[in-house]
């Protein structure tokens, strides 16, 4: 009997993983259908790739037929209204194999934890290289799941990245391409109210929903997040100060409120806050959006954090460390509670950052992007190009490289996936379901392209290749707003060749250079003005 219980469950989970390499995915070769507000399924016929350390690669992509999953199609903005069905705790549904009178549990839905650092230097952790920034809990999620090499943001500073992350779409398709900037376009600066976000979609399918850290996404009340289908709110509105902020707790009231404790530190306050969502909402699915405001300047760090790195002489660099390391411990214990609850293999966990780090401009805080050139506010490779992980143990390989360009926007179609959803066409996403490309049911680009437009700046990457009009570097231009920028001329490089950017050969390979000019020119078609300017 023993026996076929265990088969039982391992039917379920085979079927359910199925269902998710299936669900909200997009072949090669597909951004027509992707332009039309569509995602190409992928009926996956398998489960994901076994462990073992690999590296994905190929360039054959192919499309296949939806997957089996929910139909959000309904999916609203009203976050008191939900259907009965939509707070089953199970997977995609399973096929009838193996007779009626057979009981057959459904795999129980994947919690979701994205967990977003701000300001991070490519170069700063263990896994990417950093000699003298030790990271090992942060490192875990890459060896225990997939190191994303080629792991891109849509935005190259703050505000930009979040509101692409929450909604699957490029920033620049509803006008949200730039920071706040002045202080008189906070009324009408945030994720705009006609965008339905990642909470509003994972609520549909019976998630809980919250949101730990810094938002900026709106500082008016119909942008706040408790607006915005997230449950419950602990954070800051924007930027912010590590200790004695001004912290919104949604479970006592919706403003600001200082926090006058000197032991007040906001990494620490913000795991905090994680673990004990995870301690109330271990019962049902849950999808927790935790974003530190480390390693943002300003640079300030407890004094134990401090006193571990006083081999750095250089007292920016030795604070960010000391940031830095606060931040992986914080990490670590959010880490350690998932493993305390049994929640490990239950739970699909990303790690990026929002950007590149900061080195001479944009609040410098210590960060080092090397060996890629540029930095936060920049679409060279140092802006835009993030460290990116995604870990969901005993389904996901441990310890694989996956070569391939993706993006952030791809974070929320391949979680509703995971949650055996199906997006449906009128959502537009611009994003992708990773899990078949991960799991080599699709074996072609996520992405044909990838695009970016910033202000004065462009660019469009068709792999290996990338088409650039970035930040002139070769002056002094300071923080100067993304729409006054002076930018280079269009520039060619081979990111495979050439990923720090030093070798332009838009002269030799003209051809190829105007043909993704000319790709970049139609996405932009569909892109909108900027709904304020900094």
């Amino acid at each position: 009997m023993r026996g076929n219980r265990t088969r039982l469950v391992l039917w379920a989970l085979c079927a359910s993983l199925a269902a998710a390499c299936g669900g909200g995915g997009t072949g090669a070769r597909d951004r027509d259908a992707r332009a039309a507000g569509g995602d190409t399924g992928t009926d996956a016929g398998g489960t994901i790739a076994d462990g073992g350390r690999e590296t994905a690669g190929g360039h054959d992509g192919g499309s296949g037929d939806d997957g089996a999953g929910a139909d959000l199609r309904d999916v609203g903005v009203d976050d008191s209204a939900r259907d009965e069905s939509d707070t089953e705790d199970t997977a995609a549904p399973l096929p009838d194999a193996l007779g009626a009178d057979t009981p057959v549990m459904p795999a129980p839905k994947p919690n979701v934890v994205v967990i977003l650092a701000d300001d991070l230097g490519f170069a700063d952790l263990g896994v990417q290289g950093s000699p003298d920034i030790p990271t090992p809990h942060i490192d875990s999620i890459a060896a225990a799941g997939v190191r994303f090499t080629r792991g891109y943001v849509s935005g190259p500073y703050c505000s930009p990245t979040r509101a692409a992350l929450l909604t699957g779409r490029y920033q620049t398709r509803f006008g949200h391409e730039f920071n706040e900037g002045r202080m008189s376009n906070r009324p009408i600066f945030g994720l705009p109210v006609g965008e339905i976000t990642f909470a509003h979609r994972m609520k549909a399918l019976g998630y809980a929903t919250a949101v730990v850290g810094k938002w900026h996404l709106g500082y008016e009340d119909k942008f706040r997040p408790t607006r915005r289908g997230f449950d419950e709110f602990y954070g800051t509105l924007g930027n912010t100060p590590f200790f004695n902020p001004e912290i919104v707790d949604s479970r006592v009231g919706q403003q600001p409120r200082k926090i006058d404790d000197p032991k007040f530190y906001t990494t620490f306050a913000f795991a905090d806050r994680a673990i004990d969502i995870i301690e109330q909402r271990k019962a049902q699915p849950f999808f927790l959006y935790l974003a530190f405001n480390a390693v943002h300047a300003p640079n300030q760090a407890p004094a134990e954090y401090l006193n571990r790195f006083n081999n750095i002489t250089n007292d920016r660099r030795r604070s960010y460390a000391a940031m830095t390391a606060a931040l992986d411990d914080a990490v670590g214990r959010v880490l350690a509670k998932l493993r305390a609850e049994g929640l490990e293999e239950r739970t699909l966990i990303f790690f990026l950052s929002d950007n590149g780090g900061p080195m001479t401009r944009w609040s410098p805080n210590g960060s080092s992007n090397r060996p890629l050139r540029g930095q936060k506010g920049d679409v060279w490779e140092g802006g835009i190009h993030v460290p990116f992980f995604v870990q969901w143990k005993g389904r996901l390989p441990a310890g694989m490289i996956f070569d391939r360009p993706v993006s952030q926007i791809d974070i929320l179609p391949t979680a509703i996936a995971a949650a055996g959803g199906q997006p449906a066409p009128d959502w537009k996403l611009d994003g992708v379901n990773l899990l078949p490309f991960i799991g080599g049911q699709e074996t072609g680009e996520p992405h044909d392209m990838l695009f970016w437009r910033f202000g004065t700046q462009r660019a469009v990457i068709d792999s290996p290749w990338k088409l650039v009009r970035g930040f002139d570097d070769s002056g002094s231009q300071g923080d100067v707003q993304p729409p006054l920028a002076q930018t280079t001329p269009w520039q060619l490089y081979n990111l495979t060749d050439d990923p720090s950017e030093k070798r332009d050969v838009a002269a030799t390979q003209s051809a190829r250079a105007r043909a993704l000019e000319t790709a970049w020119t139609a996405w932009d078609k569909d892109n909108v003005p900027p709904a304020w300017i900094p």
